[in-house]
């Protein structure tokens, strides 16, 4: 299986340019697979750069309701004819963020790509085929990201804390092996894992994601005692980190330090190669 990052806030090459937002390019045996799309169609333009044909995508996942990992919705439905996308039932709800000085920035989905019966719209568990699936049911119950207190949806004229109920995360088996990708772990990356055990009675092999330690509208990092905490948690699962966007790179550098060789960042232009004999990272 190969992970290509077509989008991310950073980037490993001058040739690939990055913002804030992510999109994943996955090749597996059976599929070929578009997770977000970034801010904008940025994915699109780094993805011709590479070489990736995004035609040729026969699945395509939207993690949950915010512009920077659907706002190049449209672009993707312009190149690709025939991909079904994926998407929580409650991810085209007006989603907002708090801005300096207190004001409310719209920060969903575009609205005018409904309808379209190309989306599929899925809830707490949805099974693709027997080598894909997603869930969204994550108790929020410890390390929740203090950045989600700044983030609403609207209901009538009033805003209202996101329960992020709109965040689905994918689960890919192959070869006796698994990964989990989440996009922004609103819920907690260990809510997300132990959310993972419950499902399917282990932990996975892999994981992939951005961690939300990092709040882009306050520019605040996580508290980094509390990113020790999580970095303890996460190593005594044994899976294999790659992590990313919303994370920041303070908490990772502090995730590092607690975590070694379990962790490691992943920039635009990067490509994993994982569930081989041997793991690359180019």
């Amino acid at each position: 299986m190969t992970v290509t990052v077509l989008s991310e806030n950073t980037t490993s090459s001058e040739k690939f340019k990055s913002e804030h937002g992510l999109s994943l390019f996955i090749e597996t045996e059976s599929h070929k697979i578009l997770f977000d799309t970034g801010a904008s169609g940025l994915f699109a333009e780094n993805a011709e750069k590479m070489g990736i044909d995004l035609s040729s995508v026969d699945i395509a996942i939207i993690s949950h309701g915010h512009y920077d990992h659907g706002g190049g919705l449209k672009t993707f439905l312009n190149i690709n004819n025939k991909a079904k996308i994926y998407i929580h039932k409650q991810a085209f709800e007006p989603h907002y963020s708090t801005r300096e000085g207190g004001t409310k920035a719209y920060i969903g989905l575009d609205k005018s790509l409904l309808p379209n019966e190309r989306f599929v719209f899925c809830g707490d568990r949805f099974v693709i085929d027997d080598k894909l699936e997603l869930f969204s049911d994550v108790e929020p119950e410890r390390f929740v990201p203090t950045g989600n207190k700044d983030l609403f949806v609207k209901d009538g004229d009033n805003f209202v804390q996101d329960n992020f109920a709109h965040e689905q995360n994918l689960i890919i088996n192959e070869n006796g092996k698994t990964l989990l990708i989440a996009g922004c772990a609103h819920k907690g990356i260990i809510n997300i894992v132990d959310k993972f055990k419950v499902i399917k009675g282990y932990t996975p092999d892999y994981v992939i994601g951005g961690f939300h330690l990092y709040s882009r509208g306050t520019g605040q990092n996580e508290d980094p005692d509390i990113v020790d905490e999580i970095g303890k948690i996460l190593l005594e699962t044994r899976s294999r980190y790659y992590t990313c966007h919303c994370t920041g790179i303070e908490s990772y550098n502090r995730l590092k330090t607690v975590m070694g060789d379990k962790i490691d960042y992943i920039s635009t232009g990067k490509k994993l190669k994982i569930f081989e004999n041997s793991e690359e990272k180019k």
